[in-house]
This record gives structure tokens, sequence and C-alpha cells, in this order.
């Protein structure tokens, strides 16, 4: 494969937005953990909808924040993970309600069950606390986040 400018912007897109997440997650790291959380930075998880290369960065960008986290090896797993899933599933959505929506299930079902073994949280609760975390950031901020990007033409969902 010969590379680009088109892959390097690509890829330096990509190192942004792992960048950003992490950042943005660890400054604002006491709402960011636990069961009662509301991770602003999961704002960014609508991104694969206008930029597939948004994908992997949000996955690194989670690892290095998770591995700053209180909750070691299994939520720099999981969380990654619940975060891997809900940017791909995002990448796919036909629209940007949809698209916010698989962040919160992802996180709602795969955080909420971390969070219940390691810290033995209530199970519904802590799903319910961790949903309503991520309704916020998604569907408040993230949302209309995206629309204004959009209206100012700085991105458009991808082909």
């Amino acid at each position: 494969m010969k590379i680009n400018s088109s892959h390097i912007n690509k890829l330096a897109r990509g190192a942004l937005i792992a960048a950003l997440y992490a950042a943005l997650t660890i400054l604002l790291a006491p709402i960011s953990y636990g069961p009662v959380q509301c991770r602003v930075s999961e704002a960014f998880t609508l991104l694969p909808f206008y930029l597939p290369e948004a994908v992997p960065g949000l996955f690194i960008g989670c690892i290095f924040a998770n591995f700053i986290g209180g909750y070691g090896l299994p939520d720099m797993v999981f969380g990654s993970l619940a975060t891997l899933v809900a940017a791909f599933l995002t990448l796919k959505s036909g629209n940007i309600f949809v698209a916010a929506l698989w962040p919160v299930l992802s996180n709602m079902i795969i955080i909420g069950t971390m969070l219940h073994y390691l810290i033995e949280a209530p199970l519904v609760m802590t799903c319910i606390y961790v949903a309503l975390g991520e309704l916020i950031s998604c569907y408040v901020i993230g949302v209309p986040f995206m629309k204004l990007l959009e209206r100012k033409n700085i991105i458009a969902k991808h082909d």
C-alpha cells in the first residue's frame, strides 16, 4: 500500500481524537470514572458517524484514559472494548440520533456489568447510572456539538 497525504491526514486525525479523548477524560477524572460517572469525552464517540478513522482513535484514547483511571486492567480491557463497540456501531448508523444510542447501550451493559463485579455495586443501579452519564455525554453534549461542527462545515457524514 502506497502512503499518501490522505492516509497521513486520517492517521493524524485518529491520533488527535485519541489524544483529545484521553486528555479530556483524565482532566475531568472526578466525573469520568466510577459507578456514577459522566465521561464528557464520550461525546467524541459520535465522531465515527463522520470520520471512520475515529474508531481506532477512540479505542486507543480510551485505553490510555483507563490506564490512568483507578480500575486497572479490567477497565483497560472492558472499558476500551465498550468504546470500540460503540464507535463501530456509530460508524454503521444511518443518523446521528441512532448513532448516539450505541455508546449509551454499550457502556450501560459492559461498564455497568464490569463495575458490578469490580466494586460489588448493585447491577441494575450501576447500569442505570452509567447509562444516564452516557445520555448526557452523547445526547446533551455530543449531538449538539456534532451538529454545530456540521453547520460550520468542519465535518460531514462519511461515505
